[in-house]
């Protein structure tokens, strides 16, 4: 395996929980009564020491009344919780998909039921066992 895929993995963890974050102090501002308000892209990393001091104006400018530390906190667990748990669906249909675990050349039940009924069993029983189900060309038994 290359480093590739490895690499894209933990940066779209790390943006995805960046990103979290910001949208936890987007909603924290907005309900506080700011509007909503999502932090420019060339602050998405430095304004990060100040969010999670508890300063939910980092790297915001002209917000007047911003969200308290505690609501800030609040928002960012229940993001950052909702965020995890999103990615952990990710990494298991990601497995499921194509984790050394997979299932491979497995039919469905509907294919299963229509290849090994007894029904099908029945049919082609002459063809599996001619000594017992199947009649000779001749019309007789050998």
């Amino acid at each position: 395996m290359t480093w590739e895929i490895p690499l894209a993995v933990v940066v779209g963890v790390v943006m995805t929980l960046n990103l979290g974050l910001h949208l936890a102090r987007s909603l924290a501002n907005a309900v506080a009564g700011n509007g909503w308000r999502f932090t420019p892209a060339d602050e998405l990393f430095t304004a990060l020491p100040g969010l999670l001091a508890g300063d939910a104006s980092a790297g915001l400018t002209h917000l007047l009344h911003p969200a308290g530390p505690l609501a800030l906190h609040a928002w960012m667990s229940v993001v950052e919780l909702l965020a995890v748990i999103v990615l952990g669906l990710a990494v298991k249909y990601g497995l499921d998909r194509w984790g050394p675990g997979r299932i491979q050349g497995m039919a469905s039940k509907t294919e299963a039921e229509q290849l090994l009924s007894v029904a099908r069993l029945r049919k082609v029983a002459p063809v599996v066992r001619p000594d017992l189900y199947g009649a000779t060309r001749g019309g007789g038994r050998r």
